[in-house]
């Protein structure tokens, strides 16, 4: 049984938040008041967007918090980057999606900048890079989003970087646990040291319901030390990626998860430089059911943390898709469970 939850992990649920969902013929996506709208959680006010640009442009680091499939979403962050491209505010893009080890490959891609190039060069330069970055069993939906942003950055000669783990790193800490890596492997993932217990004990529980109730303690145990290890390298790649000689700020794509109630990847980046301002807009999707704004300003309930809202910033947009993810999630298992029983 927990080698069928392990593997379900490993290979459904990951392509589940990742795949670029569509909403189901014949469910009406839900015309909710709240689309558009930004609110600034401080003040519970609905702000314009120049007001929002006046507040996030002074920063050192503004994460555009995602929702990784959602169009309107990136439409939102390649907004933004083009604003503060405009009022000279040149940022550099970090990337969760990509590796560190990927940086070169998206250098190489900026340098392609620097000569003209017909449609057909181009878009073996595109296949290139996306071959190089691990792209290629992707959907074509998923790279174009991420491409856009590359390609904003490259047009404008600004820096871009992979933030994470790879994804053979990921891959052998959720399998198995920090504990059991190699002594060399532990030297080169870093680490902050920081956590604790209760906050372990809320990250296993938000893994067990993104995981639909499923899970047993040492696979939560093993995927709470790859949330450790990706959060503290993606903090401590953002530092390197920032520099005060230049007058615009890191910005980060990476999904919200990794910044809710500045948490993941906020506080261990104060914990490595405490001196770089952040400033974190979450892009919120729209609750399946309708919600009133009450609902999605609820403050952080864990023992012995400040009591903070979600965000900064919230920017709401439309549902990727009003299925319930669980209700698959529990079909493949019981599918696999019977196929276990038969052999």
């Amino acid at each position: 049984m927990n080698r069928i939850l392990l593997l379900l992990c490993l290979t459904l649920i990951i392509p589940m938040i990742q795949s670029c969902a569509t909403a189901p013929k014949g469910i009406p996506m839900r015309n909710d008041p709240l689309i558009g709208k930004i609110v600034d959680t401080s003040t519970g006010r609905f702000i314009t967007f120049k007001t929002l640009m006046d507040e996030i442009t002074s920063h050192d680091i503004i994460y555009l918090s995602e929702k990784h499939d959602n169009p309107m979403q990136h439409a939102i962050q390649h907004r933004i980057i083009q604003e503060l491209i405009d009022h000279d505010r040149l940022p550099a893009l970090g990337f969760e999606f990509f590796a560190m080890e990927d940086t070169p490959h998206l250098l190489n891609f900026l340098d392609s900048a620097k000569i003209t190039h017909t449609a057909k060069q181009e878009s073996v330069i595109e296949k290139d890079l996306r071959r190089k970055l691990g792209w290629e069993k992707q959907s074509d939906t998923m790279w174009a989003y991420y491409f856009d942003l590359l390609k904003l950055g490259r047009n404008n000669s600004l820096a871009l970087a992979g933030l994470d783990l790879s994804s053979v790193q990921k891959r052998r800490i959720t399998r198995k646990g920090t504990p059991g890596l190699t002594p060399l492997e532990r030297k080169r993932v870093f680490s902050t040291h920081l956590t604790n217990p209760v906050y372990q004990n809320h990250m296993e529980e938000t893994f067990k319901a993104v995981h639909c109730g499923m899970g047993h303690d040492k696979m939560l145990g093993k995927l709470y030390d790859t949330w450790l290890a990706r959060n503290d390298t993606m903090a401590l790649s953002i530092t390197q990626l920032h520099d005060p000689t230049t007058p615009g700020p890191v910005v980060v794509i990476m999904g919200n998860g990794h910044t809710e109630y500045g948490l993941g990847v906020i506080d261990r980046l104060s914990a490595i430089n405490g001196e770089l301002s952040q400033i974190n807009l979450a892009m919120t999707e729209i609750t399946r059911e309708p919600s009133e704004l009450t609902d999605y300003l609820s403050l952080l309930d864990i023992e012995g943390f400040k009591t903070v809202p979600l965000a900064d910033f919230l920017w709401f947009t439309q549902r990727v898709s009003y299925k319930d993810p669980c209700l698959e999630f529990k079909r493949v298992f019981e599918k696999m469970k019977s196929r276990k029983k038969k052999n």
